[in-house]
């Protein structure tokens, strides 16, 4: 379950377009270059929801390249957080009111901090991530493609705070 669902996630990553950001952008402060991402703390029902969330922003990180994810004892920063909110609910109705499909949300808040004075760079900053499935669709969306859809739009925000404003 988990290999697929980084699979999907490392296809969306590609496909919704992380890799606009570009290792030749000049705005990262070469201090904060290698950064280590800790696993989140998982406030919600969802097993692994921390780890798969973690993992999703370490491989879009390594995509990147801007950054070198690296592990803790060698980091310049930290990338610490809690995964606070995963709701399931109705998106759309079709005409005789039955539910056809389904919006995933997936929220987070992450503290970025400077590993050697502790200095706080962004603390609890709020992340949050939406996708869709249809019920029986012909297409294969399903609502471990939607946590990846969700997943993505969280670690393509991340990257734009991350990589631009440092």
């Amino acid at each position: 379950r988990f290999t697929a669902w980084m699979l999907l996630t490392a296809l969306l990553a590609f496909s919704v377009g992380c890799g606009v950001y570009s290792a030749s952008s000049g705005r990262v402060d070469e201090s904060m270059k290698r950064v280590a991402v800790r696993y989140f703390e998982n406030q919600t029902a969802e097993p692994n929801l921390g780890v798969d969330l973690a993992d999703a922003v370490i491989f879009a990180l390594q995509t990147d390249n801007t950054l070198k994810v690296v592990e803790e004892g060698d980091a310049n920063t930290i990338l610490s957080g809690t995964v606070t909110r995963y709701v399931r609910r109705e998106a759309f109705a079709r005409e005789d009111l039955t539910v056809n499909e389904f919006q995933v949300q997936i929220a987070v808040a992450l503290t970025l901090t400077r590993r050697a004075t502790g200095e706080t760079i962004f603390e609890n900053r709020r992340f949050t991530g939406t996708g869709n499935y249809v019920l029986d669709d012909p297409n294969g969306t399903t609502e471990q493609t939607a946590r990846s859809e969700a997943a993505t739009e969280i670690v393509k925000d991340i990257l734009a705070l991350v990589v631009e404003d440092w």
